[in-house]
């Protein structure tokens, strides 16, 4: 029956051609809010940065597509409209002006006539008509976005080449509206007709986009490179001034972060994450940055937290039961890696949805290291008898699983838990894998514990985490196999709710009942973002926003730094000459979340 209700979905002529805009409506925009970057930065350079594994392919949608390169492609995406980063108001990108319907589900949306495609192409009603299309295709393989756009679209509708309207499945708030049901355009002269080779056809290919920034080289395997468009039609919008001022990134593979180190510590790579504490107090110390070349920046956020922690593969017969799980959750020692490895500058997250305000449950913590009731929780679970390693063992087989993780300098920390949990005798063996390999283990479900984290978003998502419609399949977000007709209900429930406080309530008590699961452990959480740059790498007064997660982004709501040319090389000649600038070690309290 669902088979069928979604083909009768994909040819329901939802996407009216010549509708009649409602005479009341009242258009608005928002050209007077903050802007954050700086409107005199110098233009051009190029920066150098890294990722630690080469993208298995470009799309970004479809089979393996769930990858970290993917927010560097769809950072260069514009919107309908976006959020402020730091008050959240909505501000145009696509659309110049917008207004609401009286259903409360329906925004209406003025196009600029201005935007177009890398190719030079108009972005038009069009192009928004067939995302609907494209993203209930069957031929994209995304079973979650064939689920999202056919449940929470209702209706989208083209009124002339330039004004849209987007009609959700339920009323939300006008901030929610833009959210949910936000909608970008596809290139359907680029895609065309959709079949069975889709996937395939597309894993490299470049795909237009509408943002400052489009790939120019590909060179497999070891680096991507982004050029600035000459002539990008939005470049002189209000909140595009000062933005997106180097003329190339580059973007190289080095597969371990120690060797990227050195890296920039050569002048390869312009600037470096340091929110891990090796990185901050041992290794970003010595003549580069007593001399003045290289800065070091310590800038504090608000912002909803990632669900970093260990997720726990339920398919497998060990996991499958409450009790183990429960049992395992108190005999890792997060608390010890808090205070040795990560010298106290993280601090344990609690749930899988963090700092979301209300919607947040403060009354979940996360269980602590406790061998009493582990010991307690395992036993319970019939783990009775031990081996000659003291190892437990039921009906024969061994308590006994793989970590899998993909950062080798996260070594050190799972060692310290592998080291205690074998004293509620539990055996974990540490899997390292390539960032890339690992993320196909997962996604495949072929796991036993994962040690990874998802990224925020604007309220807490239940549906593609931890329904049962994603358990026990490949390529879905539900990577613990969740399957809970009880937690099903609540989430559809959730997922429909208009009201406020009912919904504040479902997520709250969802929160709860993932925590029960224990199928998600809470590792860490970071209240800051902290890095180190060469002193040619400059920036605004105040380098991030309120939600700034780097400083380094040079897309999306990045995109603030520019290069000082003559800075770099008379830096360059400075340190051969050993001639010394003053150190700097900035520290940025604006944002930061008092206790």
């Amino acid at each position: 029956m669902r088979y069928l209700f979604f083909i009768a979905v994909l040819i329901m002529p939802l996407l009216a051609q010549s509708k009649t805009l409602p005479k009341d409506l009242q258009w608005e925009t928002n050209n007077s809010a903050d802007t954050w970057a700086d409107p005199n930065a110098t233009k051009g350079g190029v920066f150098n940065d890294y990722i630690i594994s080469f993208p298995p392919t470009l799309r970004t949608i479809g089979p393996d597509s769930n990858n970290s390169f993917r927010s560097f492609i769809n950072a260069n995406k514009m919107g309908l409209v976006s959020f402020h980063p730091t008050t959240w108001e909505i501000i145009p990108e696509i659309a110049t002006h917008w207004a609401y319907g009286a259903d409360k589900k329906t925004v209406y949306y003025k196009l600029d006539p201005a935007a177009k495609w890398s190719d030079g192409k108009s972005v038009t009603a069009d192009d928004f008509l067939y995302t609907i299309k494209f993203m209930r295709s069957p031929h994209i393989n995304a079973p979650w976005y064939n689920n999202h756009y056919t449940e929470q679209f209702e209706d989208v509708s083209k009124y002339d080449d330039h004004t849209i309207s987007i009609t959700g499945a339920v009323a939300r708030s006008k901030e929610e509206l833009h959210y949910y049901y936000g909608l970008g355009p596809t290139p359907e002269h680029f895609y065309g007709e959709l079949d069975g080779d889709w996937v395939k056809k597309h894993n490299w290919k470049i795909v237009p986009n509408t943002g400052p920034y489009q790939i120019s080289k590909i060179k497999k395997g070891k680096s991507v490179e982004f050029s600035l468009k000459e002539n990008w039609w939005a470049k002189d919008y209000r909140y595009n001034k000062g933005r997106y001022n180097v003329n190339k990134v580059v973007i190289k593979v080095i597969r371990d972060d120690n060797i990227a180190f050195r890296h920039f510590e050569k002048g390869d790579i312009d600037s470096f994450d340091l929110v891990h504490p090796d990185y901050w107090h041992n290794k970003a110390k010595g003549k580069l940055f007593d001399n003045g070349y290289i800065h070091k920046v310590l800038f504090y956020n608000d912002m909803p937290r990632s669900a970093s922690g260990f997720f726990l593969n339920m398919d497998k017969p060990i996991l499958s039961d409450n009790d183990t799980r429960i049992g395992i959750a108190y005999a890792l020692n997060f608390e010890k890696v808090i205070k040795t490895v990560l010298r106290d500058d993280y601090e344990r997250l609690n749930a899988f949805h963090e700092g979301y305000g209300d919607y947040s449950n403060k009354n979940v913590k996360a269980r602590p290291f406790d061998l009493e009731k582990a010991n307690h929780y395992l036993t319970k679970a019939g783990w009775t008898e031990y081996n000659g390693s003291g190892i437990r063992i039921k009906n024969g087989k061994e308590l006994s699983l793989e970590i899998s993780y993909a950062r080798k300098e996260h070594t050190d920390r799972w060692t310290i838990i592998k080291q205690d949990a074998k004293k509620a005798g539990i055996n974990l063996e540490l899997k390292l894998q390539d960032a890339t390999a690992q993320y196909k283990t997962v996604m495949q479900k072929q796991h036993d514990i994962a040690a990874m984290g998802w990224s925020t978003g604007f309220k807490p998502a239940f549906w593609q985490h931890f329904h049962s419609d994603n358990a026990h399949k490949p390529q879905t977000n539900n990577v613990t196999n969740f399957d809970d007709k009880q937690i099903d209900d609540l989430i559809m429930e959730y997922r429909f709710e208009t009201d406020t406080s009912k919904r504040i309530a479902l997520s709250q008590k969802l929160e709860q009942m993932i925590h029960d699961s224990a199928a998600f452990i809470p590792s860490f959480k970071v209240s800051y973002t902290r890095g180190a740059h060469w002193r040619w790498l400059k920036f605004p007064k105040v380098p991030g926003t309120k939600t700034s997660a780097t400083l380094y982004s040079p897309f999306g709501n990045g995109g603030v730094f520019w290069i000082d040319s003559k800075m770099k090389i008379d830096t360059m000649a400075a340190r051969k000459s050993s001639t010394r600038y003053t150190p700097v070690n900035n520290v940025y309290e604006q944002f930061k979340v008092t206790q």
